[in-house]
């Protein structure tokens, strides 16, 4: 397939492919099926260059001395991925580059190394940023932290295009390959003919890799633009970089590519189609820091922030925007935590009263724990879930063994779960409503 093809060209391809359905999108604003796709399965994008989508994708260029691979999934899909790039080629795997250093970009790692092991081939040379490792120590160093907020970001969402858990207790996959190779800011490589431009950048995370592939006029981005409103605000994991992640998607911009390669999503074609998407994706981000900032340096607390920045629902709308995995809420929080601190302005706040004290007050206040969840309940169905979210909580934290008020609980963690549009919202509501079901339904 050629990198260039006239517009009438996408419309010969079959409908499935990559880079006819984000031409779809992206021109026509249509939205046939999940741009996210974890199919196991891959496609060519071009001479010496194809794409195993899977959670996360793998990017794969063929060269004179080998593959150079961008990720190998995680460990779950790692096997499925390596089986669909036997498919295309036997060649060895030269290099993986990990765009970062997430489980799922790092984990497959292990079936990539027993490959090369099952064929005879060297093993390959594995490079990132110099924090990847610092990263993978900090995963095992916190293991079980880890484990816990994975399954409930994801555990409370019914799986969809093969994404599942795994019950391993360890998060990161003991056989995960190490980077040989580091690198702090800039990296220039070359294998087999192929040159790459390997650039630092924080984002999602502080040991993101971004690459220029001149040959290809080709982009890969990891996780810097995977078809989701960005990851900046995770609620459960550490500090997001909103501000850097602009800078890097407008420094993408400032190049003449004709192709985007993401490690989740669909990957893109065109010259005016990549800016379009970065420019929204770095705009949004600019101005939630933007606005954010104002309103802290005029004195506003984070309640009055979180309230008031808002990202315009237009731009929420566009099929690479959507707010399905973080949210801008989330980004305001994470804003100011990396400008404020921890403290969010509310004097009380400072050093609080035990949750379960202010709760048996507020309880004794409104007449019993069981008045609280009632109004909770009345509130919920009147569809304020945020407040009646408040009211529970404060009704179960006073009667925590009361199974009447953790039904309750139950009923309105499920609500405010169907209502959300984030993976992340949705999870820890899930959570919620599985904690207090298992107070419910104990014996007697």
């Amino acid at each position: 397939m050629s990198l260039h093809p006239k517009p009438r060209d996408l419309h010969q391809i079959r409908t499935e492919d990559p880079l006819a359905l984000s031409s779809k999108m992206i021109d026509e604003g249509v939205v046939t099926e999940p741009p996210n796709r974890v199919t196991n399965t891959l496609a060519e994008l071009g001479d010496d260059l194809a794409v195993v989508e899977s959670f996360s994708h793998m990017v794969v260029f063929r060269t004179d001395d080998g593959l150079v691979s961008f990720d190998a999934s995680g460990k779950m899909s790692g096997k499925a991925v390596m089986e669909a790039l036997r498919g295309w080629t036997s060649d060895p795997i030269h290099s993986l580059i990990y765009t970062h250093g997430h489980v799922d970009h790092v984990g497959g790692s292990g079936a990539v190394i027993a490959d090369a092991q099952a064929n005879g081939h060297r093993r390959p040379r594995v490079l990132g940023h110099e924090n990847v490792p610092k990263r993978m120590q900090r995963y095992n160093d916190t293991n079980g932290w880890n484990v816990s907020i994975n399954a409930r970001q994801f555990g409370g969402v019914s799986p969809k295009n093969g994404l599942t858990l795994s019950d391993d207790e360890h998060f990161l996959a003991p056989d995960a390959a190490w980077p040989d190779v580091t690198y702090r800011d800039h990296l220039n490589a070359s294998v087999g003919g192929l040159d790459l431009q390997l650039h630092h950048s924080k984002g999602e995370t502080d040991d993101h890799t971004w690459a220029w592939v001149p040959k290809h006029r080709a982009l890969c981005v990891g996780d810097l633009a995977v078809w989701v409103f960005p990851n900046a605000g995770n609620p459960q994991k550490v500090q997001r970089y909103p501000v850097e992640w602009a800078e890097a998607l407008r420094t993408m911009m400032a190049y003449d590519a004709e192709l985007l390669l993401p490690a989740h999503g669909l990957p893109i074609i065109g010259h005016e189609r990549i800016q379009r998407v970065l420019g929204d994706l770095a705009g949004a981000l600019e101005s939630l820091v933007s606005e954010t900032l104002t309103m802290m340096n005029q004195g506003a607390t984070l309640d009055e922030i979180i309230h008031s920045v808002r990202v315009d629902e237009d731009k929420l709308s566009l099929p690479w925007m959507r707010p399905v995995y973080d949210e801008p809420e989330f980004v305001v929080r994470n804003i100011w935590r990396l400008y404020g601190g921890w403290w969010d302005g509310a004097p009380a706040n400072l050093k609080p009263s035990p949750q379960a004290q202010l709760a048996a007050e507020l309880a004794d206040l409104a007449g019993g724990a069981a008045v609280l969840a009632e109004r909770a309940r009345a509130v919920s169905e009147q569809g304020d879930h945020r407040l009646a979210s408040h009211l529970i909580d404060y009704a179960a934290a006073a009667a925590p063994d009361d199974r009447a008020t953790h039904a309750v609980r139950a009923d309105i963690y499920r609500a405010r779960r169907a209502a959300e549009s984030s993976l992340m919202s949705k999870g820890i509501y899930a959570a919620a409503a599985r904690e207090s079901d298992a107070v419910a339904q104990l014996d007697e």
